[in-house]
């Protein structure tokens, strides 16, 4: 072979393998199975049939679900932030600012057993606790309608 006899832009074929000829029948795909098959494709969390590790971590010690839990109101925050005879909702409370906006989509429970000076009423979509209950109808305030 001479240098004048060789293509300038020479491209090598790209080796087909485990289709048949003398390149080997399996061709490091391994025996029988999906993996073994053309187009084959296996969900990367997908362990064989067995329970996968997300669902492993849920019988482990300490895993907390998804679930929002009740963001926390204590009645002294309440006295502090409104005023007589006020009505407490989602919006009242965002706008006094002892909630955020991420808490705005929490549900919302009154918490705590301290004296209150003030009269207000409490929107039905707020849970209020038994002893929270009777401090605020102590005061002369009420709720709405309990959750």
């Amino acid at each position: 072979m001479q240098i004048n006899t060789l293509k300038v832009n020479a491209k090598r074929k790209r080796k087909t393998i485990g289709r048949g000829g003398k390149k080997g029948t399996y061709s490091g795909r391994g025996m029988k199975g999906q993996k073994a098959r053309s187009g084959a494709h296996i969900d990367p969390l997908f362990e064989g049939g067995r329970s996968t590790m997300i669902d492993h971590m849920k019988k482990k010690k300490g895993f907390k679900s998804g679930k929002p839990k009740a963001f926390p109101v204590t009645l002294s925050k309440i006295d502090k932030k409104f005023k007589d005879g006020e009505i407490v909702n989602r919006e009242s409370l965002l706008k006094a600012g002892i909630i955020g906006k991420l808490e705005k989509k929490v549900r919302v429970k009154i918490l705590g057993k301290e004296a209150i000076k003030k009269k207000i009423t409490v929107a039905k979509e707020i849970q209020v606790s038994a002893g929270a209950k009777e401090a605020i109808e102590k005061a002369g305030g009420k709720i709405e309608a309990e959750k």
